[in-house]
């Protein structure tokens, strides 16, 4: 793969016809050496952000060696790193993805939130001498989405009576009781894990059980422009707060899920501008590739015109951007600021999309294609600037 000082250095060498998606591992090993220094447990990331074998040998060389991971395609590509552990988050997983999982991957840690799905676990994972007695169990439990702009509470999760006594059952049988939950993805405050971790508290209360592991999920933001989240310090420091009040074993074991908060300022992409409309911009991509989220979730992200300056003193426009379909959904409504000069040909590199843009993307109407790149700059948004990510761009 090609590496370039920067987007800009890329265009001017290649003018490219595809998108190209920019790598910056450099970015990505920066976050996790971060969330490995600071944060007091396991750091799993959540592949399913970005399975890049760029960004991925980033995280493993910053000390990432946790993965969460939601399916067993997901199992087999992560099962090929040396020396990792993964945990299958999914709280509804098919029986041969468990079997598989645990018989051929070695994989000994299972979420789930009903009694069926118990069930299948120890069904699945049972050997001619009985059931597993190594199994590391976490009931996922419901907890309200606070502050996060996409909630994830409805789908999965147990809660009151129901996860009580799903606790009791799966301390039976499990050498390690886990809780989990999940605060909802890219939640700006910590007031969110305050409030799982109270309710943690009150369902072990109710249970009576020992619980051996904390995973406190995912959520973990990043940043994006009209999004300047809290710093990252200050969520690790509720949740410190959090565990402390619990009744868990003094060694209790923790882990977090992050995906967003370690590779979305770890990747952007190169578009060209195949026409304009008035401040409608057409582009090579859009909301059925890397801008899936600026289309369908509203999401905004930084923008910038890459083959040429703009004229000296030349106010900024706000932009909507259409992506190459023939589907009149393939919208992104912005605003994206840039230059008043942008015109048919020029080059633009939008920031920020390492986290769900690549794995989301597909082919419909025959684009989807992406050249590839490196890229050695600094993210056009960052949470982890040279004062960390407690004072970064925050203020």
């Amino acid at each position: 793969m090609e590496r370039y000082a920067s987007a800009a250095d890329l265009v001017a060498a290649l003018k490219p016809e595809r998108p190209v998606l920019c790598a910056r591992p450099h970015a990505a090993a920066r976050a996790a050496r971060w969330f490995v220094d600071n944060f007091d447990g396991d750091v799993a990331y959540a592949y399913k952000a970005n399975s890049s074998v760029f960004l991925i040998g980033a995280l493993y060389g910053a000390g990432i060696r946790h993965f969460d991971v939601a399916s067993l395609p997901e199992i087999e590509d992560a099962a090929t790193i040396p020396g990792v552990t993964l945990h299958f988050m999914h709280p509804v997983k098919s029986r041969e993805a468990i079997n598989r999982a645990y018989f051929k991957h070695g994989v000994r840690s299972f979420s789930l939130d009903t009694e069926d799905e118990l069930q299948k676990i120890v069904d699945e994972t049972s050997g001619p001498s009985g059931p597993a007695r190594d199994l590391a169990l976490f009931v996922r439990i419901t907890v309200p989405a606070i502050n996060s702009r996409i909630p994830l509470e409805r789908k999965f999760g147990t809660s009151g009576q129901k996860a009580a006594r799903l606790l009791v059952k799966a301390r039976q049988v499990a050498a390690e009781l886990g809780i989990t939950f999940h605060v909802g993805s890219q939640t700006m405050t910590p007031d969110a894990y305050v409030n799982a971790l109270a309710e943690v508290q009150r369902l072990i209360g109710m249970a009576g059980v020992v619980v051996d592991r904390l995973d406190v999920g995912g959520g973990f933001p990043s940043i994006y422009p009209g999004m300047q989240p809290a710093p990252l310090a200050r969520f690790l420091a509720a949740i410190r707060e959090g565990v402390d009040k619990l009744p868990v074993r003094e060694n209790v074991r923790l882990m977090a899920e992050p995906g967003r908060a370690l590779v979305a300022e770890a990747e952007s992409v190169v578009v060209r501008v195949e026409a304009r409309r008035g401040n409608d911009l057409f582009i090579n991509d859009g909301g059925y590739g890397v801008l899936f989220d600026a289309a369908h979730l509203g999401w905004i992200y930084p923008a910038r015109l890459l083959n040429r300056e703009p004229r000296a003193g030349e106010a900024p426009v706000s932009y909507e951007l259409w992506g190459p379909t023939c589907d009149s959904i393939d919208h992104m409504k912005g605003p994206f600021v840039l230059p008043a000069c942008v015109k048919e040909g020029d080059y633009l590199e939008i920031g920020n999309v390492g986290a769900y843009g690549r794995a989301i993307a597909g082919d419909f109407n025959g684009y989807g294609k992406y050249e590839e790149a490196i890229l050695d700059d600094e993210p056009m948004m960052t949470m982890y600037g040279e004062a960390g990510p407690a004072k970064a761009l925050i203020g």
